[in-house]
């Protein structure tokens, strides 16, 4: 007669269908009473009581074993759907394009339980030849809050991607700054165009693509006060960024405006005025400076596409060029005619002048004026 299991060892049968032998044990309850069961199967008896004795051990040390068929593809998976809660919307999508084309094709068929670290070494290390610092970064970083994810919901052990090292990427594109002949062409080649007073205000003073976009016209005074001394200014307290805010506090700024964006500004709204009366009805007013034709904000693709053939008609390469580039080139052109570091800093919305100096400013010259009043003087018409 067969000895029978004591409590808590589990059991071991006989599968006629699969021919192979199951191990299964009870290790605790749902919180409705029901049953949470382990198993495990192997095709000697020998193997499947090792394999029982393994889960017994694991609980009893209170490690998870997790389902032996869970893979990668799973946990990526169950994170992107449940873990990222809150985040911004491009965030989200950036991170799922991340997973769909590199981490599920590549890891997404290996078990969970089996990966090892090697396992994503060799994986980094073949992405590093052929994608930059920042996405291998980025693809680490997935990688890692996904087995760290199911790792917290008793899917595997622990997370062997969190003692990877992450490898030097391919050096990414340089960012680069226009030369004042550049910057001039740039404008000559926009006035006229409905983009003019966005690039006006992007070279002239230093604002992100994001503020730009999420600019209202109750944030900006083209008159000023002559009274007081005040000069027309804009407020950047907004963007386009989740939930309205700069990309950081210092990056509120109310700065002076230049007598070219004060022209270009009151140009542009008279044009919007006109789109208004010509949209009738289909017209949606957001309060927003730069608009679409019926008062939708402007999407980040049709700016960057609509730069690209004022790029062009400058003389220049039309994909060399982007948006983001004005502000660099606003910082290089200031630093070039003598503004300080420091005024510069604060002008664009710098917690310090480290980042000014060390990814905005292309050319370095010593010290003098400030931001609108140096604006004038560089693009002053004949």
């Amino acid at each position: 007669m067969t000895e029978r299991r004591s409590r808590g060892d589990g059991g071991l049968h006989w599968d006629e269908k699969r021919q192979r032998w199951i191990a299964s044990v009870t290790v605790g309850y749902t919180p409705a009473g029901k049953r949470i069961v382990k198993k495990a199967s192997g095709k000697t008896k020998t193997e499947a009581k090792a394999k029982l004795k393994e889960i017994i051990r694991d609980h009893e040390d209170g490690l998870a074993s997790g389902p032996a068929n869970y893979t990668v593809a799973d946990a990526v998976t169950s994170w992107l759907t449940y873990g990222l809660h809150g985040r911004n919307q491009n965030t989200v999508t950036n991170y799922r394009t991340l997973c769909d084309k590199h981490i599920i094709p590549d890891l997404g068929a290996r078990k969970l339980r089996e990966l090892s670290a090697e396992d994503v070494d060799r994986w980094l290390v073949g992405k590093a030849k052929l994608l930059s610092a920042r996405t291998v970064r980025l693809l680490h970083s997935c990688l890692n809050r996904a087995v760290k994810f199911a790792q917290a919901r008793d899917k595997v052990k622990r997370n062997v991607v969190g003692l990877c090292e992450i490898p030097e990427g391919k050096e990414g594109r340089p960012s680069k700054s226009l030369t004042l002949d550049q910057a001039t062409a740039l404008l000559n080649a926009t006035e006229g165009t409905r983009l003019y007073a966005y690039v006006v205000l992007s070279l002239l003073i230093g604002a992100r693509t994001e503020e730009l976009r999420a600019l209202t016209w109750k944030e900006v005074d083209l008159v000023g006060d002559p009274d007081k001394d005040i000069p027309p200014w804009i407020a950047v307290w907004r963007s386009v960024r989740e939930g309205g805010d700069t990309k950081t506090k210092r990056s509120r700024r109310s700065l002076a405006l230049p007598k070219r964006c004060v022209e270009a500004l009151k140009t542009h709204r008279q044009q919007q005025r006109k789109d208004k009366k010509a949209a009738g009805d289909k017209w949606q007013d957001h309060g927003l400076v730069f608009a679409s034709l019926v008062g939708t904000p402007l999407d980040a693709h049709n700016v960057r596409r609509a730069f690209r053939e004022i790029v062009k008609d400058a003389g220049m390469p039309k994909y060399y060029w982007t948006p983001r580039e004005m502000r660099h080139s606003f910082v290089s052109l200031l630093s070039d005619s003598g503004v300080p570091l420091e005024d510069i800093a604060r002008l664009v919305g710098h917690s310090g002048t480290a980042v000014t100096e060390a990814v905005y400013r292309k050319q370095i010259r010593p010290v003098l004026l400030s931001g609108a009043e140096a604006m004038d003087r560089i693009f002053t018409r004949d």
